[in-house]
């Protein structure tokens, strides 16, 4: 999906958003502000390009100013623990489900609330728990996913936050008990905003469960463009007969990038803003399984 006006505030508010958490003081803010400003996309001077592509250009700015490459490390570090404390919960919940696949993509994509744009998300997290196994999610396009992963011998699986990772990684396990799949496990290379890294996979034990690789794309792109992932990547999506993709920021891209694969894509979501609604019609913060 092509970047639209409606991301041009969402990306700015992101911004803002990150460095207040980062604790900066107000003239930093409005420094960094201004140089974010520049961004030609951000100036209405650029819509051929994807909203993670533009936050990839905005978060260099950041990283370059603060000197420091992975500035949310910490807070990834916390998501992730706290979410692995929740995890006999969850998996109990899962388990005693009486359709655990369901179940388990349900909180795997409410695991994509973990983001920048809530201070405490994953203690928000904790406090959704219960309203997200309620919330509405298509029994249709729930069937027809299940459907590919039972005639899928291969899968790629593109990881999206810290903390949301330990959803996926419930989710992984109950796929693994009911079906015999391989999975590839993809994160990102370089740190970009609380985007999941090699580390964040090991800290959850998550290489245990499955293999992981990074993506190998060269900046903080918090997103998949598969032209600039390693040939690693790029081989085994060759391979797969399903990808399956997570969070916003993946969507954006590999749905431009779908048009020239023959490949189902199955992409998991929140819709987070009236873009969403206006592609998947689905409202506000609801869970979105895609079937392309």
């Amino acid at each position: 999906m092509l970047l639209e006006a409606d991301c041009v505030p969402c990306i700015l508010r992101m911004s803002i958003a990150a460095l207040r958490q980062l604790k900066l003081d107000d003239n930093a803010i409005r420094v960094l502000t201004e140089d974010i400003l520049e961004t030609p996309a951000l100036r209405g001077l650029n819509w051929n390009t994807t909203s993670a592509e533009v936050i990839e250009d905005v978060w260099r700015i950041i990283i370059k100013k603060l000197g420091t490459p992975d500035p949310f490390r910490s807070a990834k570090s916390c998501h992730n623990q706290k979410i692995m404390d929740l995890y006999p919960r969850l998996q109990q919940m899962v388990n005693e489900s009486a359709d655990p696949l369901y179940t388990a993509v349900k909180l795997a994509i409410w695991g994509n609330s973990i983001d920048l744009m809530v201070a405490d998300a994953s203690a928000a997290f904790e406090d959704s728990i219960e309203g997200a196994l309620e919330a509405p999610l298509s029994r249709k396009n729930f069937s027809a996913f299940e459907k590919r992963l039972k005639m899928s011998h291969h899968l790629v699986y593109f990881g999206d936050n810290a903390g949301e990772i330990v959803l996926d990684k419930l989710f992984i396990e109950t796929i693994k008990k009911l079906h015999s799949a391989e999975i590839v496990y993809v994160v990102r290379s370089v740190p970009t905003l609380n985007d999941a890294t090699m580390t964040d996979a090991r800290a959850i034990g998550l290489d245990d469960t499955v293999r992981v690789i990074e993506n190998g794309v060269d900046g903080p792109l918090p997103g998949t463009l598969l032209n600039r992932c390693a040939n690693a990547v790029k081989q085994e999506v060759n391979r797969s007969e399903l990808i399956i993709s997570k969070g916003g920021g993946n969507f954006d891209t590999l749905d431009e990038e779908r048009k020239h694969l023959n490949k189902n894509i199955s992409f998991l979501l929140l819709s987070k803003c009236e873009p969403y609604y206006r592609h998947f019609g689905v409202p506000a913060y609801q869970p979105i399984i895609a079937n392309f």
